[in-house]
This record gives C-alpha cells, sequence and structure tokens, in this order.
C-alpha cells in the first residue's frame, strides 16, 4: 500500500517546464484528480497535501530542497508519520526511457540520479519509484543541461500522455495491488487508427 506519493524536481519559476521537473507534473496531477492543494510545510521541507482515500490516510510531497537533497524531505515526513520505504512511491524523469514511457519498478541503484542518490542515503532503496522517459540527449556530458532544459512541445506532449496514463494506476498503487498497477502502467495503448474516408464514386 502506497501511503506517500513523492515527485521529484527543482522548485521556482526557472525550473517549472525543464525534464528534471517531470516527476512535479505528475504530483500536481494527482493533486488535482485527489482535488487537494499542496501546502509549504517547512517541517518536511516541501509542499504537502495530506488526505484520506478509502479511510486510510495518504500523503503527496514535492520537496522544496532542490533535487540532490531530496532526501532531507522525503526522511523527514517518513519517519514523522512513521512511513515505510516500501509504503513510498518516488516519481521521476529517467533518462534512460524514452518520451512516451514510464515503468514502475521497487528497489534497485540510483543510477546517477541526484534526487534519489539522496532519497537512498536516507532511506535506503527498498521504496518503490516510477520512472517517467525524458529520453537521453546522446552524449553524458550533455546530461545536465539536458536534464535543466525543456523537452521539445512533441517531447511535451509524450511525457504528458505517459503522466495521464500512468496516473490512472493511482487507486491500485494506493491499495497495494502493485502487480495490477504494474501491468497497466508497462501497457500503452496504441494510437487509435484514423477512420477510413468514404470514396465517394463520381457520376457520370
Amino acid at each position: 500500500m502506497i501511503k506517500l506519493f513523492v515527485g521529484l524536481g527543482n522548485p521556482g519559476p526557472e525550473y517549472e517546464d525543464t525534464r528534471h521537473n517531470a516527476g512535479f507534473w505528475w504530483i500536481d496531477a494527482l493533486a488535482q484528480e485527489l482535488k487537494v492543494t499542496l501546502q509549504p510545510d517547512r517541517s518536511y521541507s516541501g509542499l504537502v497535501a495530506r488526505t484520506t482515500v478509502d479511510g486510510h490516510n495518504v500523503w503527496l510531497l514535492k520537496p522544496q530542497t532542490y533535487m540532490n537533497l531530496s532526501g532531507k524531505s522525503v526522511g523527514a515526513l517518513a519517519r514523522f508519520f512513521k512511513i515505510l520505504p516500501e509504503e513510498i512511491l518516488v516519481v521521476h524523469d529517467e533518462l534512460d526511457m524514452l518520451p512516451g514511457q514510464a515503468k514502475l519498478k521497487r528497489g534497485g541503484s540510483h543510477a546517477g540520479h541526484n534526487g534519489l542518490r539522496d532519497i537512498h542515503a536516507q532511506l535506503g532503496n527498498d521504496y518503490w519509484r516510477l520512472r517517467i522517459g525524458i529520453g537521453h540527449p546522446g552524449d553524458r556530458n550533455e546530461v545536465a543541461n539536458w536534464v535543466l532544459k525543456k523537452p521539445a512541445p512533441d517531447q511535451r506532449t509524450l511525457i504528458e500522455d505517459s503522466i495521464a496514463h500512468s496516473l490512472k494506476s493511482w487507486r491500485l498503487l494506493q491499495a497495494g495491488d502493485m502487480e495490477k498497477a504494474t501491468l497497466q502502467i508497462h501497457t500503452t495503448k496504441p494510437p487509435r487508427p484514423k477512420p477510413a474516408r468514404p470514396v465517394i464514386e463520381a457520376k457520370e
């Protein structure tokens, strides 16, 4: 059962539309779905919302520590409310997946992602992750610039599509049906074929 939904990103208007903030975009969409508003909470160094779903408390969190110190925010809230790592879902941008893709996994390495690296340091690695594909620039020396830039409009659309698709599984995630949630998230619906135009025969 997921009790804490975390989206990773950087605070401030200059970062709002950058690839590194895909996790923030997902949490904003979930907050809209749940009809809650995230509010600043200095105790957890983040924007926080709390609600009840089917009698269970659910927290939403957007750390405001900047990406490299995300664990400070996540760890503080998790420890105070006694939320276990396996009850946490962290949503983050993923370089090694194309825009439009989303994958759910538990555990694993941080793979150089600075936000995950700090959460690992605070909680270990036994938490759930929802990886939102942003694509790779093709040169590892360009990664820092890539994640802090806005995606092209077509890539932004694909990323938003993957967020909308994976968000449909939030109830399964909250209820702890991770197998079904994984199957649903990993199943991407093919685009609908365009209807064939009727052939109009010319009259002689």
